[in-house]
């Protein structure tokens, strides 16, 4: 038997053991929208997008979440930290000419969603026509507007990542009116992938299975959603943030490079279980 390593040349021997493997992000900026706490899925996606090399800037809500943000951000040595309120395009025009001092994005994460806690309750035939406008402008029509917002911001071969749920395609319990809300997100994914792709930017999201965040307090029964998710999903257990972060980095990374329009389900595989 020829012994093919003693074939090689003793320059490229050593050079392999001495060469550090590139990260996916390295050298990337990206912009984190929606981080709440160390629990959101944001802040998973946060953390592995650091540890493969990504500078990030983040954004919180008001000045009760900047106390929670601020300090995750420093963590991660980030010192752009930016109040938001999607839901304010003033607040969004302020944020691009903030990022843009900054220079340019090749990644944008939208993990923003809210709806009014009595319209998650019930039924959804009993949804106010007040809290349907509000679920589905700030958990849908906002990443359109953040994107529009950063769309002069974003490098050639750059990325967009939002986060929906199996809610957006089948019925589930106690989530009604969101559930509408990310159906509008994933279709908005789809055609924000459409008009980006000429500019080669993709619009991506993840579908990850239920996780215990801020906003998934809101959801009544949400800790039997976790059981029976568990139950169901083929790997016997429910995903966690992290990850999902480490979809997300190769949805937000070259590796994906020729993947937009779409929705990556991270769940541990319960979305593809029938009866």
């Amino acid at each position: 038997m020829v012994d093919l390593r003693a074939a090689q040349p003793e320059d490229l021997k050593g050079s392999h053991r001495s060469r550090a493997p590139m990260k996916l992000l390295e050298n990337k900026r990206g912009l984190v929208v929606g981080v709440a706490n160390s629990h959101s899925i944001a802040w998973g996606i946060s953390q592995v997008c650091h540890q493969q090399g990504a500078d990030l800037a983040f954004t919180y809500l008001n000045e009760s979440l900047e106390k929670r943000v601020r300090p995750l951000a420093e963590s991660l040595n980030s010192t752009l930290i930016f109040p938001c309120d999607v839901s304010q395009d003033a607040h969004l025009e302020q944020l691009r000419e903030n990022v843009e001092k900054w220079g340019k994005l090749d990644f944008v994460v939208h993990a923003v969603a809210f709806a009014q806690r009595e319209d998650l309750d019930g039924r959804f035939i009993d949804t106010s026509r007040e809290g349907f406008r509000i679920a589905l402008d700030i958990s849908a029509y906002s990443l359109v507007a953040l994107a529009r917002a950063c769309e002069p911001l974003m490098n050639p071969g750059g990325s967009i990542l939002a986060l929906t749920y199996y809610g957006a395609e089948k019925v589930v319990r106690n989530y009604n009116v969101m559930g509408v809300a990310k159906a509008a997100l994933e279709a908005s994914v789809r055609y924000l992938a459409a008009d980006l792709g000429q500019k080669q930017v993709r619009v991506n999201a993840i579908s990850a299975g239920p996780i215990k965040t801020l906003s998934a307090k809101g959801i009544r029964d949400f800790n039997d959603m976790l059981k029976h998710a568990a139950e169901k999903a083929p790997l016997q257990r429910n995903v966690e943030s992290m990850e999902v972060g480490k979809s997300a980095a190769y949805l937000l990374s070259d590796l994906s490079s020729g993947v937009t329009g779409e929705v990556h389900y991270v769940d541990c595989g319960y979305n593809l279980m029938g009866m």
